[in-house]
């Protein structure tokens, strides 16, 4: 395999921006789209590639933008969509790819999250990982949530919903699902 046919990302350098703290361009303490437009050409002096933004989705910024609450927009405090278009257009006149996706984030106020746990029946409920509560033991205790798992936050992971009735588990901020 010669270095023309391989995938785009195999070669490339990547570099993961954080974008609440990188750079402010709006001078209100938050970087924010405009402020990595303008930070470009460093990166591509440090032998960058693909840059990858954190979160700066709409979000209610419980898990610090993790929790996604729209993935067709941009949060105020970050920008606008003709931001993003603007940074996706300078980095590409400087041969740089941009990834924004990040999966498996949705907050509580996502639409397919509410939806999902609306009915088990729904079509986004495929969406997430969804288990019945544990079963009573004979004492009567039990009907809790599924596992022991406890998250990196030091709470057990999953979170009671009703409607189904069953847990949906997390791995992220306790908040970010509820």
């Amino acid at each position: 395999m010669t270095d023309t046919t391989l995938p785009w990302w195999s070669s490339r350098v990547g570099y993961e921006v954080y974008l609440r703290s990188f750079a402010d361009a709006s001078g209100d303490g938050v970087g924010d789209l405009r402020g990595l437009c303008d930070r470009l050409d460093h990166l591509v002096w440090l032998g960058v590639g693909i840059v990858w933004v954190t979160p700066f989705y709409p979000s209610p910024m419980r898990d610090h933008g993790y929790d996604v609450a729209d993935y067709r927009g941009v949060d105020p405090l970050f920008g606008t969509l003709e931001d993003f278009d603007g940074l996706v257009a300078a980095a590409h006149d400087r041969d740089l790819k941009v990834v924004d996706l990040v999966p498996n984030h949705t907050s509580s106020d996502h639409p397919w999250f509410r939806a999902a746990r609306s009915s088990r029946d729904n079509p986004y409920r495929d969406y997430y990982i969804w288990r019945d509560p544990a079963p009573a033991t004979a004492a009567g205790a039990g009907g809790g949530p599924p596992n022991n798992w406890v998250s990196n936050f030091g709470v057990r992971r999953g979170r009671w919903t009703r409607p189904p009735g069953s847990t949906g588990a997390t791995c992220s901020c306790p908040s970010s699902r509820t």
